[in-house]
């Protein structure tokens, strides 16, 4: 089985679908087409816009359209069976089912008056099942047995609070005068160790952070992403692992990429920087 080629022309398919999600979840101006929820006695509640609220609603929202792409490229679609294992969704080929896909569900706001950054977001653990290719601690299916690790990512406006009045009920008939919690959507796809950072991506858990330049993430751009997989794998498997002299008589643990690279011999001109300053302006 040729893994590479089938990893492309999944990659290809899930770029080709993105392009055309804007039309199910946004308005001609940008807003989200979901409003708020509804009671029996058709009264409209707007929605917080808590981050992980936003995301699972969207992802809701997403699914039908994911259960359509599943189905015109010949997958089926396998759900995690527990909230907190990894991925949101497994496309298993139903033709050949050592063909099979992680797909993870990304979304995030941009930063107010930085838009050329985003948030960010995690990527997985680096834990047990990702040193263990073959354990089922926490994971659909063996982490070894995907041949590509993806994710579906959405880049949003939130819109200023001071718009938004969550302790107003609405009648339905006032459904268009909402105003929406987010706008402006930005789809993307990518494999996940080409927009990985070198740090965590939330406080004490054993998670991979991204990159937060959105043009970055947008191209694949990650600090690994000339590096290549390998190195991904190897720099998080071993993340603050690795004791190395700090200069100054002590020791430290390794838990940069650059200190790593130079660590296994490798070439750091290789490492791609973050950017998180502001593009400069091209002169006339």
């Amino acid at each position: 089985m040729n893994a590479m080629r089938y990893k492309a022309e999944f990659e290809a398919q899930l770029k080709e679908f993105v392009r055309g999600l804007q039309v199910h979840i946004s308005t001609d101006d940008g807003q989200w087409t979901v409003k708020g929820f509804i009671d029996v006695f058709q009264n409209v509640y707007t929605i917080s816009s808590d981050t992980k609220i936003v995301s699972k609603i969207l992802e809701i929202h997403l699914f039908p359209q994911i259960v359509e792409f599943a189905k015109l490229h010949g997958y089926r679609i396998v759900l995690a069976d527990h909230q907190n294992y990894y991925p949101d969704i497994s496309l298993v080929h139903i033709q050949n089912e050592e063909i099979k896909f992680a797909l993870d569900f990304k979304t995030t706001y941009r930063i107010p008056n930085k838009p050329y950054l985003c948030n960010g977001f995690t990527l997985g653990s680096h834990g047990k099942y990702f040193e263990d290719r073959k354990s089922s601690k926490n994971i659909q299916f063996p982490y070894g047995s995907y041949l590509g690790h993806f994710c579906l990512g959405i880049i949003y406006d939130r819109v200023d609070g001071t718009t938004i009045d969550e302790t107003r009920i609405h009648r339905l008939h006032e459904l268009q005068a909402i105003t929406s919690v987010i706008r402006n959507f930005q789809f993307f796809v990518a494999e996940k160790w080409r927009i990985a950072s070198d740090k965590s991506g939330s406080g004490n858990t054993a998670n991979i952070g991204s990159i937060n330049n959105i043009e970055d993430i947008i191209h694949g751009n990650g600090m690994f992403s000339k590096l290549g997989e390998e190195w991904f794998d190897d720099y998080w498997m071993n993340f603050r692992k690795i004791t190395i002299p700090d200069g100054k008589g002590g020791t430290t643990k390794i838990s940069t990429l650059k200190e790593f690279v130079t660590y296994r011999n490798g070439d750091i001109s290789l490492i791609v920087p973050k950017r998180n300053r502001a593009p400069k302006k091209v002169k006339k």
